[in-house]
């Protein structure tokens, strides 16, 4: 057994399931964090600190009260990632070239590498339908991750004007 695999083997594991409207203070710290955490550097501090905690909490428990699924993922009781497709938008003036699109996938950075990402991407976007999404076009991280795991790019890119300033590409999987 390499290090790594005893690194997991002794990590609490996480279950993947549907968030409820009792997740939305953990899923307003996971959007928090993992924003301030994915783009540091992208965007100013303003994009993760607004709106106010209160009001994004009571955001999140209207999105999680609607018939639309939204996937957590729970380690011991504490909310560390989640994510949502939909069916897939324009972005900026690009229009869709799939019906279904991976909206949104966030896992805080201190459970990178346990396979939690990949877990929530197959329950919010199964692997057997294609599928879209959007990517800041410089976090190699997520762009690898999902490269893993079937999507490539396919030359589309958003200027930023969907996404506060922040340029975007986007990835297809059939």
């Amino acid at each position: 057994m390499v290090a790594a695999e005893r690194e997991s083997a002794r990590l609490p594991a996480a279950t993947i399931r549907l968030g409820t409207p009792d997740d939305a203070v953990g899923c307003a710290v996971v959007q928090r964090t993992a924003w301030q955490q994915t783009y540091r550097g992208l965007a100013d501090a303003s994009l993760w600190m607004s709106p106010p905690f209160v009001e994004l909490s009571a955001r999140w428990q209207q999105w999680l009260a609607q018939p639309q699924p939204r996937y957590v993922a729970e380690v011991e009781g504490t909310i560390v990632g989640y994510a949502y497709a939909r069916e897939a938008g324009r972005s900026s003036s690009v229009p869709p070239v799939r019906d279904f699109e991976l909206y949104q996938l966030y896992v805080l950075a201190s459970h990178y590498g346990q396979g939690i990402g990949r877990r929530l991407l197959d329950a919010a976007a199964p692997p057997e339908i294609p599928a879209q999404l959007w990517v800041a076009a410089r976090n190699e991280r997520a762009i690898r991750f999902y490269e893993r795991n079937g999507f490539i790019q396919d030359g589309a890119r958003d200027d930023g004007s969907s996404f506060f300033g922040i340029e975007a590409i986007r990835m297809v999987r059939d």
